[in-house]
């Protein structure tokens, strides 16, 4: 069995994969204060909550977007399992054609998207990964990464609305009920998850008129549940999508 972990600056995803199948995938909040040993017991957890062994696990891959945790839970993988894991980095087989100003700047959680974007969706293509950041990612025709845009996540501009705003309450970011919000929270979840929505549509929108195509879109990412369904644009979720990425350059790499 293969395991895969992609570090986020936000949640950390931890999933089994064998024979090509992805058999779990489970989230845990990440943690950059977490020892070797508290890793290293979250990954046996989960292991043991989806029934597999994790003395079965022969090979490993980290995507990391938290330099300062890479080498922990790289020494977590090594001290529960004897091996030592593929962090995606440079150095490593991708298969991606990056033509940005500096490839070395395409973040990993990127990179293992638009690996596994090539492999499973129609190009030209715009990934959309709603984290910490959103971010969005653009793959031509030909299969290079052409580029794409940063915006902040939604849960980052929550947290300085509500911070910079002492009358404004922490809310949970449900879809709202209706768009013109009633009270305050109302007002707060349509206005962020809707705002999300708006802006996602726009984005894909001025890409395609930029392309001179319509490109396939697909979102992943902690929140994409909540907000791509609000999207008036026509969006695949993929929630394995970054497992799928890292499963795809194991194998280029073996």
């Amino acid at each position: 069995m293969i395991l895969a972990i992609d570090i986020g600056n936000t949640n950390t995803v931890i999933g089994g994969m064998q024979d090509g199948r992805i058999l779990f995938r489970e989230t845990v909040s990440t943690v950059q204060t977490a020892a070797t040993l508290e890793y290293a017991a979250l990954i046996r957890t989960a292991f043991e909550l989806n029934g597999a062994d994790h003395r079965t696990i022969d090979g490993g891959i980290i995507s990391s977007v938290v330099p300062s945790l890479t080498l922990t839970v790289k020494e977590a993988v090594s001290r529960l399992t004897g091996i030592t894991p593929i962090v995606v980095g440079p150095g490593i087989k991708t298969g991606l054609s990056i033509m940005i100003d500096n490839p070395a700047q395409l973040g990993s959680g990127m990179v293992v998207n638009a690996a596994a974007g090539i492999r499973n969706y129609p190009l030209p293509l715009i990934i959309i990964d709603i984290g910490t950041a959103t971010t969005l990612s653009v793959i031509d025709r030909k299969g290079n990464h052409i580029g794409g845009m940063i915006v902040p996540g939604l849960r980052v501009s929550l947290d300085s609305l509500v911070t910079k705003a002492s009358q404004l309450p922490r809310i949970a970011l449900e879809p709202p009920k209706r768009i013109i919000g009633r009270n305050t929270v109302e007002c707060l979840k349509s206005g962020v998850l809707y705002g999300c929505a708006g802006m996602i549509d726009g984005l894909i929108g001025r890409i395609n008129e930029e392309m001179g195509e319509v490109c396939t879109a697909v979102a992943t990412g902690d929140a994409a549940g909540a907000v791509i369904p609000l999207c008036r644009s026509s969006i695949i979720i993929d929630d394995d999508l970054a497992l799928k990425g890292l499963m795809i350059i194991y194998e280029k790499n073996m």
